[in-house]
């Protein structure tokens, strides 16, 4: 999978992103690394809506 096909929304990339944490138990570094994108794309984007990520519950809350 690439970057392009992450979902735009930022909404949908949230539940996105926070579903393939759990259901494939990887962490943030490895979600991206299969994406093709950098963790700190990832939180800025999802910071802009006021979620940052957890390392101790591996999620963005």
């Amino acid at each position: 999978m690439a970057i392009n096909e992450l979902p735009k929304d930022s909404m949908m990339l949230l539940s996105f992103v926070n579903t393939r944490l759990r259901d494939e138990k990887i962490v943030l570094e490895d979600f991206c690394a299969q994406f093709g994108v950098s963790s700190n794309e990832i939180m800025d984007k999802l910071k802009t809506i006021g979620y940052e990520y957890s390392e101790e519950l591996n999620k963005f809350v």
